[in-house]
């Protein structure tokens, strides 16, 4: 194990099962025998607003803040929000995201447009870039409330961490009613 600390940004809003994920990497990675730490930012996330949460793992990790540029992957679940957060990734980081709008206020309200060409923009910028259409597959694996868990999968091919540590972490984190749609809908994102 080298002395690399890994730095993951999930970016969405309120309601899509960012802080659920967070925890479910978390969990993953100290399954794996990391090092964790995890910071969490709920800007009204009760009323749909933008939620950030910081996962850095490696050898040993002082802090739970991923520091502008250094962000290794960013997990988006509305493209707007990993679109704002794209900053604080490096030049070679990899992105994947939901392809899901959720226009903010100043759009519901007629102040400003949802951009048509932000699956564009992002892609221009970070060639390893995967957009997924995340409510589409979890339908197909049994319910849309997994679209989290359809990204997990798909972030999971884009780290060097065993598939059984992931598994592992659905179990332990997935309420045993949904964890059955829960491993579908992860093993479609793995697919991807």
């Amino acid at each position: 194990m080298n002395d690399k600390v890994t730095n993951i940004l999930l970016v969405g809003v309120g309601g899509q099962g960012t802080l659920l994920a967070s925890e479910i990497l978390s969990e993953t990675f100290m399954l794996a025998g990391f090092d964790v730490k995890k910071s969490e930012i709920h800007g009204m996330s009760q009323r749909g607003g933008s939620v950030v949460s910081h996962v850095r793992f490696g050898r040993a990790v002082a802090s739970p803040t991923v520091p502008e540029g250094e962000g290794d992957v960013l997990f988006g679940f509305e493209l707007l929000e990993a679109y704002r957060y794209l900053p604080l990734l490096h030049a070679g980081a990899k992105v994947v995201v939901n392809d899901y709008r959720i226009p903010p206020p100043s759009v519901l309200l007629g102040q400003e447009v949802y951009p048509d060409d932000l699956a564009d923009r992002i892609r221009s910028r970070f060639p390893d870039f995967l957009l997924v259409d995340g409510l589409h597959l979890a339908s197909e694996a049994g319910n849309p409330k997994a679209a989290n868990t359809v990204l997990l999968g798909a972030v999971s091919k884009r780290l060097e961490i065993a598939e059984e540590h992931w598994l592992a972490a659905l179990h332990k984190m997935v309420p045993a009613k949904a964890l059955e749609v829960n491993i579908r809908a992860f093993q479609m994102g793995r697919a991807l």
